[in-house]
């Protein structure tokens, strides 16, 4: 992706929140679990996420970044970033409606956020409640080394037009309405409005992808980068690795084809009409 040299973002800060265990609970806990990261697998892994031991915490020296390293993907991202706000201007101004912009936030290790208290382990999400996507940006040799995919600037610009997805959903009122829903719901049922949710949010990654292409800013090999990405994230393609089996019935980000569906879809018809994942899934959102 061409990105040297171009406007970053101003909605972008950076810190974290210090040291110890990491306590999600009440409103804070509900919401993370809806949003649950890219890297998902069962929401509740969360929670036992913060019982694990500090030698079981700590990162292994090959998935370490230096700080240069961090340093210029930051950068990058703060470039998508505003990418995504040119382009969701856009698309807003044509069905007569106003975007307001989503902050960025980077952070290592752990963050206090609008919906409690996370750590890098949660990987990428969005906070509804703060309108804000939080990103430790070392999850990019996460998405590489352990999820298998091919890498590239642009792997990590789709992982966050994807987060900003999501902010997209907020705007249009469609989060708040599934997460009304969701509580209303078993956990089986309440999935299948997260994989709604989620695929939507790879149509609304493939609708910008569209654009920064239009705008020249893509570069050779950087769709298939987004596309390998995309599967690397599967639910299948992470049980399978994760536990050696699929069980469709616990998918709560849908499956490696149905997210690469879904963001060459958006991709295709870089429009609103064709981002209805719910209605596609035989599922109510009014």
């Amino acid at each position: 992706m061409k990105w040297q040299g171009r406007e970053g973002s101003s909605n972008v800060s950076r810190g974290s929140s210090g040291g110890g265990p990491v306590k999600i609970g009440g409103v804070g806990l509900l919401l993370l679990v809806i949003v649950y990261s890219l890297f998902g697998g069962n929401p509740r892994d969360i929670i036992n996420e913060q019982n694990r031991t500090q030698q079981e915490q700590q990162v292994n020296k090959s998935e370490k970044a230096s700080s240069k390293e961090v340093e210029q993907a930051e950068k990058m991202l703060s470039v998508v970033l505003k990418d995504t706000e040119d382009v969701w201007h856009e698309k807003f101004s044509e069905i007569n409606r106003t975007y307001n912009e989503p902050k960025l936030h980077f952070f290592e290790g752990a963050v206090s956020t609008g919906c409690g208290n996370a750590d890098k382990n949660v990987g990428p999400f969005y906070c509804s409640l703060d309108q804000t996507v939080y990103m430790d940006v070392t999850f990019y040799n996460m998405l590489t080394q352990k999820l298998g995919a091919d890498g590239g600037d642009y792997a990590m610009a789709y992982v966050l037009a994807h987060e900003v997805g999501h902010h997209v959903q907020k705007e249009l009122g469609i989060l708040d309405r599934v997460h009304n829903i969701q509580r209303r719901l078993d956990e089986k049922d309440a999935n299948k409005y997260s994989v709604a949710l989620e695929t939507q949010a790879d149509y609304f990654a493939g609708v910008f992808s569209y654009y920064i292409k239009e705008k020249g800013y893509l570069e050779e090999g950087d769709i298939e980068e987004a596309i390998s990405a995309v599967q690397s994230v599967g639910d299948d393609h992470i049980q399978k690795m994760g536990q050696g089996y699929v069980q469709p019935e616990k998918f709560t980000h849908g499956s490696s084809e149905l997210r690469n569906e879904w963001f060459q879809r958006g991709f295709k018809y870089h429009d609103f009409e064709h981002a209805d994942s719910f209605g596609e899934m035989g599922l109510r959102i009014q």
